[in-house]
């Protein structure tokens, strides 16, 4: 059966795939019509012949086979570079089966095929279905990280991520675009584009905005505690009720489960003391480097030990899963930003680096 939701994150083309007895994701007609919609393959105005010629086919006949010599006569270099692409991306997805199995084969095989944009719409079509039934504001807007880019800052003791792109674009053009970067040209002053913090009274703006193409514009609350000074110089520590890193852990423990067939606890953990460590992965580029750097005795300057936003603790709920010289221990995971408060986490790593029996 079809997504019974197909109004969020609709250009992911989520609502467009079919569920098989395994759950994983298997492409219609409907979605590679989609694909073909999209702005780099819908037809311009300067689009020739070859080309209007090619789309036709391809929007009445969704799976064509084409010859990769039969789009050597497309006018327009990119235009051509762009239907390879796509066609490669398709018979590779066709080819596996699912959404799921294409994408796992494409980190198996060492260099990936396909640009980063096609990984992102499979992982944002991915964990719309993971989380279809799923009511919590925070594990949705948490699972925007698996597949947008994030820029974080630390403001008055709070660790916020938001979308870099939303970000970038509000600072450049106050969020309107091409129109809003002519306007600031000419001088004229725009108002500001307000970037919301998820907290309990704009959740429901936040589920509200899903729908269609989904606006990526609240901020989500990293912050791993909260310290209030006492009287008597007393300090106290409190947990978040609403906290943004266990949304996450949430979302990659469902994560897991899908694609593993595993079940594995998380916790966000604010530090790590433990003497028999023995597996770690980075769920990014830079928190790999850094517990790699940390495991191995390297010296770490405090400056880049700062960019570490969290530690996490993976446990196995059934421990005969994990390799046999590890079973039973815990893996620590890292989440870390870039000395720019950049981080692109790369969910394909929880994939291919736990230390399970038997490999995937």
């Amino acid at each position: 059966m079809l997504f019974n939701t197909p109004t969020i994150w609709a250009p992911c083309g989520a609502h467009l795939l079919l569920r098989d007895a395994r759950g994983w994701l298997q492409p219609t007609d409907d979605y590679w019509r989609l694909w073909l919609q999209r702005p780099e393959l819908e037809l311009v105005e300067t689009s020739c012949t070859v080309e209007r010629g090619w789309h036709e086919a391809l929007m009445d006949a969704p799976t064509l086979s084409v010859s990769p010599m039969a789009l050597e006569r497309i006018d327009d270099d990119d235009a051509r570079a762009n239907y390879r692409l796509f066609l490669a991306f398709r018979d590779a997805v066709i080819c596996a089966g699912s959404l799921e199995a294409a994408y796992a084969g494409f980190f198996k095989a060492g260099a990936i095929p396909v640009p980063p944009l096609f990984l992102d719409l499979m992982v944002q079509a991915i964990v719309c279905h993971l989380l279809q039934d799923e009511p919590d504001a925070w594990q949705w807007r948490a699972a925007e990280m698996l597949f947008r880019r994030q820029r974080v800052s630390v403001q008055e003791g709070r660790v916020l991520s938001g979308d870099s792109e939303v970000l970038d674009l509000t600072h450049e053009t106050g969020g309107l675009g091409s129109v809003g970067r002519l306007l600031l040209q000419g001088g004229a002053s725009l108002p500001a584009v307000q970037m919301e913090v998820l907290s309990e009274d704009s959740a429901v703006r936040y589920q509200h905005g899903l729908a269609g193409a989904g606006r990526f514009n609240f901020l989500l609350d990293l912050t791993h505690e909260i310290q209030r000074e006492l009287p008597h110089g007393l300090t106290l520590t409190m947990t978040r009720a609403q906290s943004g890193l266990k949304a996450l852990a949430q979302v990659l423990e469902k994560w897991v489960r899908h694609f593993l067939g595993v079940g594995v606890q998380i916790q966000a953990e604010s530090r790590v003391e433990d003497p028999s460590w023995r597996w770690h992965l980075g769920l990014d580029v830079e928190a790999t480097r850094l517990l790699n750097d940390l495991y191995t005795g390297q010296d770490v300057a405090p400056e880049r030990q700062q960019r570490l936003i969290s530690l996490f603790r993976l446990r196995f709920e059934d421990p005969t899963q994990m390799r046999a010289d590890v079973q039973g221990k815990p893996v620590y995971l890292g989440l870390a930003m870039t000395a720019d408060g950049l981080l692109k986490l790369k969910p394909q790593n929880l994939l291919l680096n736990l230390p399970l029996a038997q490999a995937m």
